[in-house]
């Protein structure tokens, strides 16, 4: 990769949108489309001739959000173009914009103002994924997806990708290893239920079951990051437990049942099993309510 490509793409989001329009396709290889205006200017665009973008990484969107966003174009109308790809005479294909797209339709509009930019596929996942990275109310396993796809769908390494969203490798490590925690704990960071500073201490720890315990328990209690952070230390200095006989490590599937158990019911789940195929399960539970809780979930 030249010097040049490098500067282009490191510069995040617009330098890709400007360096893969330099040629506009051709009116004549769309039929008899509508003219579309050179690179740089805005089109008026009807709104059901455009598909959403299929490697759009966003798919949560707020209700209330959009609706406001609706209410201000309205008013005052979209003051910043989405931009779109043209497939065919009549037909194009969303880049980026799709909140935008989506509070428009809300609006009742019929055309939407737009950038009309050629891009492959490739192209297209960058743009989307950069755009919505370098989007301020994303959440951080929204993120951490976000990376994960770039790394895998564009053969990216993690300097790389850290190049082309202005992050450095430690960041785009701290959001990566958020997508090895139980499913549990990542729907909380989802869910706004508990912060990165809260996640980042949660990673620390290696047992998946005592990870699960402590995020029951940070939410339950209203845990302040400081506070996790010294409990987490505290378990990490606390002597392990030595018996006369080990117990025969688990094999991968068992562990992995284990570990969905445990995520399902938010505590320390234990599978026990032998040679023989019998075993046990064991759900502890720290209370009462505790109890009651997982008795619902098995519909007791």
């Amino acid at each position: 990769m030249s010097a040049e490509k490098r500067n282009a793409l490191g510069r995040g989001l617009s330098a890709l949108l400007n360096d893969s329009v330099s040629v506009l396709p051709n009116k004549n290889d769309f039929g008899t489309g509508p003219e579309i205006d050179s690179m740089g200017a805005v089109n008026e665009i009807k709104i059901t001739e455009i598909e959403v973008n299929p490697f759009q990484p966003r798919s949560d969107f707020d209700a209330q959000s959009l609706q406001e966003l609706a209410d201000s174009i309205k008013l005052q109308g979209l003051i910043q173009p989405i931009t779109l790809r043209r497939v065919t005479a009549h037909r194009y294909q969303l880049i980026s914009g799709e909140r935008r797209l989506r509070a428009s339709k809300l609006a009742g509009l019929t055309h939407i103002p737009a950038y009309v930019r050629t891009a492959n596929d490739q192209q297209m996942l960058e743009m989307a994924l950069i755009e919505n990275i370098q989007r301020e109310n994303l959440n951080a396993i929204e993120v951490a997806l976000s990376f994960q796809r770039m790394i895998d769908e564009c053969s990216l390494k993690q300097e790389e990708l850290g190049e082309r969203v202005s992050k450095n490798r430690s960041t785009v490590t701290n959001y990566l290893r958020l997508l090895k925690l139980p499913p549990a704990i990542q729907a909380s960071i989802r869910d706004g239920q508990i912060s990165m500073g809260h996640a980042k201490a949660l990673i620390t720890i290696d047992d998946s079951s005592k990870q699960l315990h402590l995020h029951r328990q940070i939410i339950k209690d209203e845990l302040s990051v400081r506070r996790v952070e010294e409990l987490v230390r505290a378990l990490q200095r606390a002597p392990q437990k030595k018996e006369g006989k080990q117990p025969e490590p688990l094999s991968f599937q068992v562990q992995k049942i284990q570990d969905d158990l445990a995520s399902k019911f938010s505590t320390q789940v234990k599978l026990k099993l032998n040679s023989q195929g019998k075993g046990s399960i064991e759900i502890p539970f720290l209370s009462e309510d505790d109890l009651n809780r997982i008795l619902e979930m098995l519909d007791w």
